[in-house]
């Protein structure tokens, strides 16, 4: 009898674990070079640069089977810099994402801190998201496209694919008492992929972007600008509201890929959020629009050559112009580790968010005069 009973025991015990199945991975990148900056403030600048094609990270992914086709999941991503050691994305612990969620064959719900729908469905597309490096992406990464910010106390929703084609949304609680549209953000997207053919298209609406976009880490003002890492946008900090639109697409035809994207980005109604200090622009709305092509040819299985050409043009209370162009090669040793170089040139005229325009690519300092040229030499490892 005793032994029977310990069978059952132990067969119960096999039959929870087969229900039960849990995994978790540890995974990460690390990206470190090197970068020339002709034009630092009125200065060459030689300098190191972590994170150019993609971010530095580690993370932690898990999933559990709770049956019935039903899986509970979450991930831990912490971002750094490879040179410092310091923790990227304003100091936060987690600050590249930190969520927990369940997924089934009708999608996937997830609760925390997340990317927002125009970096989901077409970020991607953009060449500083592919072999440009961050420097290549468009200017003060003003889209978000490159995925500069990411959005807390996020409720987000990702469709299961149909047939290539994906969707979904996204909502972030403001948490003010009394204001229920306070610091709320929401997105939605679409994307399709089938065979040589890739398009997408998001929208992300921000209230308060200086509080609830650009100032959701750690080390954020609650009160003064957080909007001050690139002249294009910084004297925008009084927005109400930030509006982004993009649109994507790419077509592989042998070893050659061609894309494009589209991204209209509105800093609306200025002076209706209160922001401590000078500098900032108190009427009417800051618009952009910004389109890019780019191209990339795999010359081998291991060596990639690309080049792109982005064009961004503010109207309404500003009309600066940014032309910018970038080519780069990027060198595959192995599947998971990778040498690349890379130039980025930009030249810019109108009237920015501060005074006349000059040009200043995405991550650098601002030029003193309206060209700046960048060049950046580095190596990857994804573990």
């Amino acid at each position: 009898m005793k032994k029977s009973l310990l069978a059952l025991a132990a067969l119960g015990t096999f039959a929870g674990a087969a229900h039960a199945q849990s995994s978790v991975t540890l995974y990460g990148i690390v990206d470190a070079g090197f970068v020339y900056n002709n034009n630092s403030g009125g200065q060459k600048l030689y300098a190191t640069s972590a994170g150019n094609l993609q971010g530095d990270r580690w993370g932690l992914r898990g999933t559990e089977d709770l049956g019935g086709g039903l899986k509970a999941l979450f991930v831990l991503e912490n971002g750094f810099n490879a040179f410092t050691g310091r923790l990227n994305q304003g100091g936060d612990e987690f600050g590249r994402q930190a969520y927990v969620g369940l997924s089934s064959q009708f999608g996937t719900v997830t609760l925390g801190r997340q990317y927002d729908s125009v970096v989901d469905y077409t970020g991607a597309l953009e060449v500083g998201s592919q072999w440009g490096t961050f420097y290549g992406a468009h200017p003060g990464d003003l889209d978000n496209m490159n995925n500069s910010n990411r959005t807390n106390n996020a409720i987000k929703y990702t469709s299961a694919n149909y047939s290539g084609i994906t969707f979904g949304g996204l909502y972030s609680l403001g948490g003010v008492a009394g204001q229920f549209n306070r610091n709320q953000i929401f997105s939605g997207g679409v994307g399709y992929a089938q065979g040589p053919l890739t398009l997408g298209a998001g929208y992300v609406n921000v209230k308060n972007p200086n509080f609830s976009f650009f100032g959701n880490n750690a080390t954020s003002s609650a009160t003064a600008s957080n909007m001050t890492g690139s002249r294009v946008y910084s004297g925008y900090a009084t927005a109400k509201t930030q509006q982004i639109i993009t649109a994507a697409g790419a077509y592989t035809f042998g070893p050659a890929t061609v894309g494009a994207t589209y991204s209209n980005t509105q800093f609306k109604d200025l002076g209706q959020t209160g922001v401590t200090g000078a500098g900032q622009v108190t009427n009417g709305s800051a618009k952009f629009h910004n389109a890019e092509v780019n191209f990339k040819y795999q010359l081998t299985p291991a060596f990639l050559l690309g080049a792109a050409y982005d064009y961004t043009k503010g109207y309404g209370v500003n009309n600066a112009k940014y032309h910018q162009g970038v080519i780069g090669a990027d060198y595959f040793l192995s599947k998971r580790t990778d040498v690349y170089v890379d130039g980025v040139y930009q030249h810019a005229s109108g009237t920015d968010s501060v005074g006349k325009a000059v040009a200043q690519i995405n991550g650098l300092s601002a030029s003193t005069t309206s060209n700046q040229v960048a060049a950046i030499v580095g190596i990857r490892h994804k573990f």
